[in-house]
């Protein structure tokens, strides 16, 4: 069982830190319940209180980011309060987001911050585990990337929106995860005074948030695994990169096989696959129209949902000023035209791509003026290794900005299952989850502070 529901505080084993786990988009308590198992297995409740917060559990995820940061704030303060009624006051905090939810606990701490928690309390470790920083917009080429842009945007309610970077946050003119990663707001402020700043994120096979995005990445090194050399740590491997020097290319290129070898492979391998394609032209239909009808019913309910908290008690305290030192109408402009030249029709930036290739009108910046919008493109473009991603114009100030506060980057090679966004953090107990539980070994050893 996880912790969603503590028991009473032993007054002679008093606990000064609340460690906060947060679930992601469809979930609910039970998918952490590994990662809380472990955590309580590694400290005991007289070092380490652990709240799993349950408030966005299930089709409440599709309410947004602002609504569910705004929930698991409410669940973590009145926690807090209650601990200190208890004779058990809190004098650290960490928090740790999966997918989704790693976004939700971004916002969460920036209420907190923003309501002088961080005055009292030591922020220590803030962890995410394969949660999509920059959105899950794809950059690739071709009409089913742009199909699913569209089409995914609009069939997860506000969430869906915001994942897509496709909605305006407040009077801001742009998108909310943009907002998450200014410099001048209250949740990089926040998320500046943790000790510790972790991610983790899947090399490969992670279709619900990939590398880019979860790695905090302008480039794909891992778009062809066998392409390049991977280093791992001695304790960790094969599943654990090491962070310093994980990925570089091959230096030697592996011989090519003859022709009639090649084309007996492929036979074989579309033959295999025959089975799998019939089935799947029979079920797209059936699937697509059931997940769209769906999505409008929990759209509408999520709506409404929307509405009834925004009209609820209390929500005046989480309605603050998001941005500081007058940069939200400056931000407001540039985001503007920022969003009209939003969308990409290629994967990766020409190599050749300069500032004089820029269409973008004199004076508009990212979220900060010291750097250009386009230093982080030229930069990375200069990388022969692996070409930059065609990223929008606000996910490269995502990265430059989420960078300079700096997370320690730990990469993931499951080899052994494809859903390797479950995986990570043994979602459930399977027999191909297992090299998930030594990601979570990793972070409990070698990240996480008491």
């Amino acid at each position: 069982m996880v912790d969603s529901e503590r028991t009473s505080i032993d007054p002679e084993r008093k606990a000064n830190h609340l460690c906060v786990l947060v679930h992601g988009l469809w979930g609910n308590p039970e998918h952490l319940e590994y990662l809380a198992k472990s955590l309580r297995e590694k400290h005991s409740d007289d070092k380490l209180n652990i709240l799993v917060a349950k408030s966005n559990s299930g089709s409440y995820t599709y309410d947004g980011i602002e609504t569910g940061g705004e929930r698991v704030t409410q669940e973590i303060e009145e926690l807090l309060q209650e601990l200190t009624k208890e004779g058990a006051p809190i004098e650290k905090l960490s928090i740790v987001g999966y997918s989704l939810g790693g976004l939700v606990a971004r916002y969460a701490i920036g209420l907190l911050y923003s309501k002088g928690w961080f005055e009292k309390i030591k922020p220590i470790n803030f962890t995410t585990f394969a949660t999509p920083h920059l959105g899950v917009r794809t950059p690739l080429r071709g009409y089913h990337s742009h199909l699913w842009n569209a089409f995914g945007s609009r069939t997860l309610s506000a969430s869906g929106r915001q994942l897509f970077t496709i909605d305006t946050f407040r009077d801001t003119n742009r998108p909310i995860l943009s907002v998450l990663a200014d410099p001048n707001s209250i949740f990089v402020r926040a998320l500046s005074l943790f000790k510790n700043r972790n991610l983790y994120a899947n090399i490969i096979n992670d279709r619900s948030a990939p590398y880019y995005t979860t790695a905090i990445a302008s480039t794909d090194p891992f778009v062809d695994i066998d392409a390049v050399d991977i280093r791992t740590l001695k304790s960790y491997s094969p599943t654990i990169l090491d962070p310093d020097h994980p990925v570089s290319p091959k230096t030697a290129k592996e011989p090519l096989q003859p022709f009639y070898t090649r084309l007996t492979t492929t036979g074989q391998d579309l033959l295999t696959r025959i089975p799998l394609y019939t089935a799947l032209i029979a079920l797209i239909p059936v699937a697509t129209v059931a997940w769209t009808i769906n999505s409008g019913i929990q759209s509408f309910r999520s709506n409404k949902r929307i509405q009834l908290h925004e009209q609820g008690k209390g929500l005046d305290g989480y309605r603050i000023p998001l941005l500081m030192n007058g940069s939200s109408a400056r931000s407001a402009v540039s985001g503007a035209f920022r969003r009209v030249n939003s969308a990409h029709g290629q994967e990766y930036l020409p190599e050749s791509q300069d500032e004089s290739d820029s269409d973008a009108p004199d004076g508009v910046v990212a979220a900060s003026e010291d750097l250009s919008k386009l230093e982080l493109k030229r930069t990375s473009s200069r990388k022969a290794d692996f070409p930059t991603l065609a990223l929008s114009d606000e996910q490269f100030a995502m990265i430059r900005n989420l960078d300079a506060v700096g997370f320690r980057k730990y990469l993931v090679h499951i080899r052994n299952h494809r859903h390797t966004h479950a995986a990570i953090i043994v979602r459930m107990q399977k027999p191909g989850f297992d090299e998930g539980k030594v990601v979570v070994r990793h972070w409990l050893d070698e990240a996480f502070e008491l």
